[in-house]
C-alpha cells in the first residue's frame, strides 16, 4: 500500500499541483506567525513550545484520522495517506519556476531568466550572467527536490502519513522560524532549525547517495567527501557537491549580486554550468526518484510476503 499510495499521490500532484500560496499554506503561515507573536520571548525553550504548538495539532489530527480510517477499509487508509502525501509533497512547486528558467535561458531572453530566479529564492538576481542563472537554478532545484520529495517520501516509509506531514511542518517551520540570524528572533528560532536538522539528518544523505548512484557514483563520492564540509551548511554542501560530482558539472563559486561580488566554495569538478546541465540536473532528480520508488516498491513487496 506505501508504493502504490506514493505513485497515486504523485500522479495526482502532478496532474493537479497545489502551489505554494494556496489557501491551507496561507492559513499555516498567519498560524505560526500568531504563535510566534504569543510566545517568543527571545529564549530557545519559548521556541521548543512554539514548534511543539504549530506541528504537533497536525500530526495528531493525520494519526487520529489514520486510526479511524483503519477501521473503515484499506481503501480509506489508502485514500487518507494520498491525501496526506498530496499536500507533503511538492513538485510542481518548485518544478515550474525551473522549466520557466530553462526556457528563457533558451530563447535567451536572460532578463526573464533573472526574472525567474529573482522570484523563486526571493533575492534579486538581476547581475547574474546566463551561466550563474543556470547554477542557482539547479542549485534551487536539487534543493527543493529534496525537501519537497525525497524527505518527505523517506519520512512516510519510516513512520506513514504522520512522519511526511511532521516531516513536512518541520521544513517549514525551520523556514519561517529558524533562519534568523540576529536578536531574540535567533534565538528563538534555534530550536526549530535544530529539529529539522535532526530531521533530516539521515534523509538528506539518502537523498544524495542517490543521486551518486543515479550518475557517476566515484565522481560524487569524492566530491562528498572533500568538497561538502567547505559550504556553509554541511547538509546543503553534502546534497550539493554530491549532485555536482554525479553530473560532472561545477556548482557553487563565484556569484555576481547587486551590492558586489558572492563568493561561495566550488563544489563539483567538472564543466560549467549551463542550461544543458539543467535538462542533466533534471534527468538525475526524475532517475533518484525512480531509484527511490523501486526501493519502496522491493519493501513493499516483502512486507506483504
Amino acid at each position: 500500500m506505501t508504493f502504490l499510495a506514493l505513485i497515486l499521490s504523485l500522479l495526482v500532484e502532478q496532474w493537479q499541483p497545489l502551489r505554494t500560496g494556496n489557501v491551507l499554506y496561507v492559513a499555516f503561515a498567519r498560524y505560526v506567525d500568531r504563535i510566534a507573536q504569543s510566545f517568543n520571548a527571545g529564549q530557545t525553550r519559548d521556541g521548543a513550545i512554539s514548534w511543539a504548538l504549530a506541528a504537533l495539532p497536525a500530526v495528531l489530527l493525520v494519526f487520529v484520522v489514520h486510526l479511524l480510517a483503519r477501521q473503515l477499509s484499506w481503501i480509506a487508509v489508502l485514500g487518507w495517506n494520498v491525501a496526506v502525501l498530496y499536500l507533503a509533497l511538492g513538485f510542481r512547486q518548485f518544478s515550474h519556476f525551473y522549466t520557466d528558467i530553462a526556457a528563457a535561458l533558451r530563447a535567451g531572453d536572460l532578463a526573464r531568466a533573472r526574472d525567474g530566479v529573482a522570484r523563486w529564492r526571493g533575492e534579486g538576481a538581476h547581475e547574474l550572467t546566463p551561466g550563474e542563472v543556470a547554477r542557482v537554478a539547479i542549485e534551487l532545484g536539487l534543493r527543493r527536490s529534496h525537501r519537497h520529495v525525497f524527505g518527505v517520501i523517506f519520512w512516510f516509509v519510516l513512520a506513514g502519513a504522520s512522519g511526511a506531514i511532521v516531516y513536512r511542518l518541520a521544513a517549514l517551520l525551520s523556514d519561517r522560524w529558524g533562519d534568523k540570524t540576529e536578536g531574540d528572533a535567533a534565538v528563538f528560532g534555534r530550536f526549530a532549525a535544530r529539529a529539522f536538522l535532526v530531521m533530516d539528518w539521515l534523509p538528506l544523505r539518502f537523498t544524495a547517495f542517490s543521486f551518486a548512484v543515479a550518475g557517476d557514483f566515484t565522481g560524487a563520492v569524492e566530491c562528498w567527501r572533500t568538497q561538502a564540509a567547505t559550504w556553509r551548511s554541511r547538509a546543503q554542501g553534502i546534497l550539493l557537491a554530491s549532485a555536482a560530482g554525479a553530473l560532472g558539472i561545477k556548482l557553487g563559486g563565484v556569484l555576481h549580486a547587486d551590492g558586489g561580488i558572492e563568493y561561495r566554495p566550488q563544489l563539483g569538478d567538472g564543466e560549467e554550468a549551463d542550461v544543458d546541465s539543467m535538462d542533466a540536473a533534471a534527468g538525475l532528480i526524475w532517475r533518484a526518484l525512480v531509484l527511490w520508488l523501486f526501493l519502496v516498491l522491493l519493501v513493499t513487496l516483502a512486507r506483504a510476503v
